[in-house]
């Protein structure tokens, strides 16, 4: 199943790191608000353990959060103008960033069994 439009023609990795981005947003402590008006910076980011990791009460596939430790993935969401990077410390997302509708978080993110 494909998108219905992607308009800044962001690549799979792209989207999938941005989707991850988006939910860890709603994570407690995870996010805080600015430095810029409507947007949020994100500084801890998941471990995996074995093939996956936990965000809040769902389960991601390691492989599907590559782009969280990939410096170019970074860049390229700040060429959108979907993020700031300060590679690899923090990645700010801009209003249109948390905005960006990616298709992505019903394949991703699935129940966490255990």
């Amino acid at each position: 199943m494909g998108l219905k439009h992607n308009p800044l023609k962001l690549n799979g990795l792209q989207l999938r790191t941005l989707t991850i981005l988006q939910a860890m947003k709603r994570i407690p402590g995870a996010a805080s608000e600015g430095p810029g008006a409507g947007e949020i910076t994100l500084e801890q980011f998941p471990h995996a353990h074995g093939d996956h990791f936990h965000l809040g009460d769902a389960v991601v596939a390691t492989k599907d959060a590559s782009g969280l430790y990939n410096e170019k993935v970074w860049n390229a969401l700040e060429r959108k103008g979907l993020a700031r990077a300060d590679w690899p410390h923090r990645i700010t997302l801009t209003s249109s960033g948390q905005q960006y509708e990616t298709g992505l978080a019903q394949e991703i993110f699935r129940r966490a069994s255990h």
